[in-house]
């Protein structure tokens, strides 16, 4: 384990490099070491200011749901509904087949 907790070793990112199929070079393990030891240390300030008293959130701006009431009103019959399109059967609006399912 290294000295830092959040310096990630060229080893680390070799094994990650190989999990994820890559080929990285000797210059990439550098750069990638540092980079991803600045991200856990980024990770790690902020769970340091975290404290009980403040709420988690997902979003700054409080956010709430706006439901209406579910009340049937008119709307189009079937046959309205299926009156200007290019073609239909059986009551239903027909598209050309995507998929090779039946």
């Amino acid at each position: 384990m290294p000295e830092n907790p959040s310096a990630i070793t060229r080893e680390q990112v070799a094994h990650l490099g190989r999990l994820a199929r890559l080929s990285l070079t000797e210059d990439e393990l550098d750069r990638y070491s540092a980079q991803l030891a600045d991200i856990v240390a980024a990770v790690a300030r902020v769970t340091e200011v975290a404290t009980p008293d403040v709420p988690a959130t997902s979003h700054p701006m409080p956010l709430q749901n706006v439901f209406r009431e579910d009340v049937p009103r008119p709307s189009l019959t079937q046959q309205q509904a299926l009156g200007d399109a290019p073609d239909a059967q059986e009551g239903r609006f027909r598209v050309p087949r995507i998929l090779d399912e039946e």
